[in-house]
């Protein structure tokens, strides 16, 4: 399957400038897991920006409606 890199670059709101997975959700979604972790585009900005990605953070922020 082709990687659709430029496209999904759009909707990309990873804020770690040298990340090399942006826009390749299979690599970035693979490393995340691995580390117990979700990418950033499964939080809202401002979360996404405080660069905790843990399971446990991602459940905080659902308790408190804010996804």
């Amino acid at each position: 399957m082709e990687c659709n890199k430029d496209r999904n670059l759009e909707h990309c709101n990873c804020s770690y400038d040298p990340c090399a997975r942006k826009g390749i959700c299979c690599e970035c979604l693979k490393y995340h897991l691995n580390s117990r972790q979700l990418p950033g585009c499964c939080f809202p900005k401002d979360a996404e920006r405080t660069y905790d990605r843990s399971f446990e953070h991602f459940a905080r922020l659902v308790q408190a409606k804010k996804i």
